[in-house]
């Protein structure tokens, strides 16, 4: 058996003996149970946060759009006519596992109370409900495979606002050459908590946006593409890109490519930050953490001068008798990061499950604080608290070769 780690374990489980050094060190574990709970708390919340984010700006865009080079970066856009050999290659790009035609359209919705400005989005039998399935409240999702019908979803958000319900009707007016209007009945109402784009968008028939910009059944606003992974997001779009660049529809329009990130610089920007966050609050735990070790660290020494004196007097190196501590320290950070972990862990299931601390939707974009367990990052925070604690030992353990035999024993 390995000489030095016999005597850190002879010292740190030891029983009965009152140690001056005792409150120090469960000090010391509290400290690195706390500071590793926080960061895994950390962790999973800014991680749940961005996918949350991610995930509900995609549902309302895709990942990658393509639409007429020649628009005003408005929802009333210029009609693309693209032919059916260009799309099925674009569905064959890597990374691609989707592809779906859409038409916006602004307009006004007018109530007997009241009236808001929203954005009509058109979809067709292509489109995919996933998103907006995981999101429905009340009603049912659009067939838009039947024959043309007055349909729409929209958001609770923007029912409630309205003073409208699932069934009733509405008139939307479209500010054309000629004001046009349009009754819709409500068949569906969802809530992705995302507040921007809830009191915005409704869905309905492609259909009825065709007719009210007088296009052909050939012509739309655009495609939005889904990919299998937001990690491909750069490949997946400029690939996508490749495939467009200097092709011209039949209406001689030609084709701008952007990825969800270019549509919502603001939205991904602020998410970027977050990542600096994480970074800060990693860096200060540990710190933290690390100083109440090195502390209990040094009580521990100072506690058993004695005991070095002896082990010196008896031959034992220096280094020998720094690995005795430095393998007690290790005994202490494992006892903490156990703690550390079930706390951390403990307090994300709860959120995650339970939702008990809410947010304001129109500030956060969801009305709970999102959790996601990430594994990885949890094994990877894990592993490099351990060998950050470990060498932020190494130092102070050099207190040691300071210690003299000679004089420990004489006044002894």
């Amino acid at each position: 058996m390995n000489f030095e780690y016999f005597i850190a374990k002879r010292i740190h489980f030891q029983q009965g003996r009152k140690n001056v050094s005792r409150p120090a060190v469960r000090i010391a574990i509290v400290g690195m149970a706390l500071g590793l709970a926080v960061m895994i708390v950390a962790i999973a919340v800014i991680t749940g946060f961005k996918e949350e984010i991610q995930n509900k700006t995609i549902g309302f865009g895709g990942h990658i759009q393509i639409t007429n080079f020649d628009n005003n970066n408005t929802y009333e856009m210029k009609p693309i006519h693209m032919e059916q050999g260009l799309i099925d290659k674009i569905s064959s790009v890597k990374h691609v596992k989707h592809v779906q035609k859409f038409v916006t359209k602004p307009g006004i919705i007018k109530t007997d109370e009241d009236f808001q400005g929203i954005i009509l989005k058109g979809v067709g039998e292509d489109f995919d409900w996933d998103f907006f399935k995981s999101n429905l409240l009340e009603g049912d999702i659009l067939n838009v495979s039947d024959s043309l019908q007055n349909n729409v979803i929209i958001s609770s958000y923007l029912a409630n606002l309205l003073g409208l319900k699932l069934g009733d009707s509405f008139f939307t007016y479209f500010i054309q050459d000629n004001i046009r209007a349009r009754k819709f009945t409500i068949t569906g109402l969802y809530s992705t908590d995302f507040v921007e784009y809830d009191k915005m968008f409704l869905l309905t028939d492609i259909r009825h946006m065709r007719q009210l910009n007088m296009w052909d059944d050939t012509a739309f606003s655009g495609l939005e593409i889904l990919i299998d992974d937001f990690d491909h997001l750069a490949q997946a779009g400029n690939d996508v890109y490749m495939t467009v660049a200097n092709r011209f529809s039949k209406g001689g329009e030609t084709y701008l490519t952007r990825t969800i990130e270019q549509l919502n610089p603001q939205i991904f920007g602020w998410l970027n930050l977050l990542d600096m966050n994480v970074w800060v609050i990693l860096f200060l735990m540990l710190a933290v953490a690390g100083f109440i070790m090195i502390s209990g660290l040094l009580i521990l020494i100072l506690e058993r001068t004695n005991m070095i004196g002896i082990l010196k007097s008896l031959g034992m190196s220096n280094w020998s008798v720094r690995k005795v501590f430095l393998y007690h320290s290790l005994f202490l950070i494992l006892k903490g990061m156990l703690w550390g972990n079930l706390i951390g862990l403990t307090i994300c299931a709860l959120q995650y499950f339970f939702g008990i601390i809410p947010l304001d939707p129109e500030s956060y974009y969801t009305a709970t604080v999102p959790i996601a367990f990430n594994w990885g990052f949890v094994l990877l925070l894990n592993i490099g608290t351990l060998l950050a604690s470990l060498l932020m030992m190494v130092g102070p353990s050099y207190l040691i070769t300071k210690i003299s035999p000679a004089k420990i024993i004489r006044y002894e």
